[in-house]
């Protein structure tokens, strides 16, 4: 408890991280590009873009200026920086002007320096009013910065009473919820506090970890607690019946933490580190439930057992017999239906649309309505920053020339086309050359028509940097969102395949050593992995896109998650069979442990849902339905599949595990 409460302090030391940026690998050419441009230049990326309705060219001057007194604004870019304005805009180039000014509207880019959004967003909305637009990066972070903690409280708020409500429905004991959500309730809070000692987490670990942790590890105090109650009725002494059930339920609970912990371990490989924090998180999660449900919960329930005895009630839901009976009439078209579904949906799961950012703010928002409103007047408009070695202003004046003519680009900002190339820097003042020169490099802004992210993007991107490369070879940068975004895709595309082959691997070899068997390992990671492609490949059927941080996690959360249902059943199963025919066996099997899964599933799968409705933030919320899905699938696949797959190769199984004692008929 001291411990507890020490970490409930704790975790108010522990700053949340909102920008994926960060989560780049050091060598990803986006981050060296960033790195590079703080070392050479004193602005930033442009991240925000404000538009004004019906101004005067003078109007939107004296706006610019207002916008970069606010505290955390710097670099406000408008068409004063592209043409002189002095002389009539009529013969300036129409498309410069059109991408800042245009039908008495005027767009400005700005950057808004990082841990000031909030601040700085509110400060720019108070400005523009509600006729104003805002858009861009920064105001994505300030909304689910605003957002991460309301939500994160109504989500507990909604799950907590749904998990008592399932844990009273599923025990004979008003009180005995309470001992398992206090379990692993101080073993979430000792894990949030201990996070001070990394000092800074994702917004994805702070609003995914602790109910993840929470919805995996109750079964370890679920197994503990039945195990508990079984022995007090055949022993007296409630000390030697805890004794019993730690070391009847110890087994059971170690398989379930391990083949979680290494799944969970499988995400810490990732490169893009939000995986690895996540990972790093939910690994520290599992120790500190399992050390919390053998050493805290055996003693809790020690010193409080006589409530649990005088908060007894009748089961409220009726004995799950004939169970089996009825899942065994149906395996043939279980098996039929899983060979049917397993190959479309492995090809479809990798082909689904991926979203590498958040994706698109909803209409109903006011974020996603500027992005509207925005749109309307000056179309699609995305930044990207060029950085090239100073000195040959003939090859820059050539790449711009070259820029100028690309598709998409709408227009391009660079000294050679806006001060003009027959004027030597040298001769002019800083205030005029620091925008486009550092001591070393020359700095291009191209404005371009296409989205952040998409196949159009991407290649467009792909383009622009085979061009600076063919004039500047390796020393030449690009940075922006939408770069971001395309070396986002890269690193988390290789990630993908070395976490999925990771989990499969680790959790084969805890089932290797759990069952001493080749068959098991095999039939139960079939089982979950098909439950895993089917929710996978919904996304590619329903043709929607699918945030690619849900997917990669999702693909290792579930599995991790998920395979303890499998596991539950097997065990039992294989205990069973060496009393009893394959038939008899798998019955019995059924009709003993569909109840503890259900009870999981619905835990997990609740927890899932909970969070896709909750939350605004698109990672999470895809993460969320995902898992909700993934629950209910695993579930269908273990109750349905599962034992069609061990009645299938019962003989096979025999052959192939050490000391099997399978009952033989005579």
């Amino acid at each position: 408890m001291i411990v507890t409460l020490i970490s409930v302090i704790a975790q108010f030391g522990v700053s949340v991280n909102y920008n994926m940026v960060d989560y780049l690998p050091e060598d990803a050419q986006s981050t060296k590009a960033m790195e590079l441009m703080e070392q050479e230049f004193e602005g930033a990326v442009p991240n925000t873009r404000v538009m004004i309705n019906n101004v005067t060219i003078q109007e939107a001057l004296t706006m610019k200026e207002k916008l970069a007194s606010i505290d955390g604004v710097s670099d406000v870019t408008w068409l004063d920086d592209a043409i002189d304005i002095k002389t009539p805009i009529e013969m300036a180039d129409v498309d410069t002007v059109e991408t800042y000014y245009k039908n008495d509207s005027a767009l400005f880019t700005f950057s808004v320096a990082s841990g000031k959004e909030v601040a700085a967003t509110d400060a720019i909305y108070e400005l523009v009013g509600e006729e104003g637009a805002v858009s861009g990066e920064a105001l994505n972070t300030a909304t689910q910065q605003k957002m991460a903690v309301s939500e994160t409280m109504f989500a507990a708020a909604l799950l907590v009473p749904i998990i008592i409500l399932i844990l009273v429905l599923s025990t004979s004991s008003w009180v005995e919820p309470v001992f398992f959500l206090t379990a692993i309730g101080v073993s979430v809070l000792i894990n949030l506090g201990t996070n001070i000692f990394i000092g800074e987490v994702s917004f994805v670990t702070q609003s995914v970890a602790p109910i993840l942790q929470l919805a995996v590890s109750l079964d370890y105090a679920i197994f503990l607690l039945h195990s508990f109650s079984d022995y007090r009725q055949k022993v007296s002494d409630p000390k030697e019946a805890m004794r019993l059930a730690m070391k009847r339920s110890f087994p059971a609970i170690i398989a379930s933490a391990s083949t979680t912990f290494f799944g969970f371990i499988a995400l810490t490989f990732m490169k893009f580190e939000i995986g690895s924090d996540l990972g790093l998180n939910l690994v520290k999660g599992i120790v500190l439930s399992f050390i919390s449900v053998m050493v805290f919960l055996p003693a809790l329930t020690l010193m409080f057992y006589k409530w649990i005895d005088k908060s007894q009630h009748k089961p409220f839901l009726p004995s799950f017999k004939n169970v089996g009976r009825r899942v065994v009439k149906v395996k043939v078209p279980s098996l039929f239906i899983v060979l049917i579904l397993i190959v479309p949906a492995f090809l479809a799961q990798g082909q689904t649309n991926f979203i590498y950012g958040i994706g698109d703010q909803p209409e109903s928002t006011r974020a996603g309505s500027d992005i509207t409103k925005i749109e309307d007047v000056f179309g699609k408009n995305t930044q990207m920053v060029l950085l090239v070695p100073r000195g040959d202003i003939a090859k820059e004046e050539e790449l711009v020339r070259e820029l100028e003519g690309m598709d998409h680009v709408k227009s391009v900002l660079a000294y050679v086309n806006t001060v003009g190339s027959a004027i030597p820097p040298e001769y002019l003042d800083e205030s005029v050359t620091e925008q486009f020169y550092s001591e070393h490099y020359s700095r291009i802004i191209v404005q371009t028509n296409t989205k952040t992210e998409g196949d159009e993007a991407f290649s467009f991107i792909e383009e622009v940097q085979g061009i600076t490369t063919e004039y500047y070879g390796d020393e030449a940068y690009s940075l922006g969102e939408g770069v971001t975004l395309y070396d986002m895709k890269n690193v988390v595309q290789k990630d993908n395949t070395i976490v999925n082959l990771l989990t499969v691997i680790t959790i084969a070899i805890v089932l290797l050593v759990t069952f001493k068997s080749i068959t098991f390992p095999i039939i139960l990671l079939l089982t979950i992995q098909s439950a895993v492609w089917i929710n996978l490949s919904v996304p590619y059927f329903t043709s929607s896109s699918l945030v690619f941080v849900g997917y990669l996690i999702v693909s290792t959360v579930q599995l991790a998650a998920t395979v303890d249902y499998a596991i539950l059943l097997t065990e039992a199963y294989k205990e069973n069979r060496k009393e009893m025919s394959a038939l008899k066996a798998i019955k019995k099997t059924l009709d003993e442990k569909i109840f503890s899964i259900a009870i999981s599933a619905s835990i997990l799968s609740s927890v899932g849902f909970i969070l896709w409705i909750t939350s605004s933030n698109p990672i999470v919320s895809s993460i969320g339905l995902l898992l909700g899905r993934g629950a209910l699938l695993a579930f269908i696949m273990v109750v349905f599949f599962l034992p069609a797959c061990l009645l299938l190769f019962d003989k096979v199984i025999d052959k192939t595990t050490l000391k099997a004692n399978f009952y033989k008929e005579k």
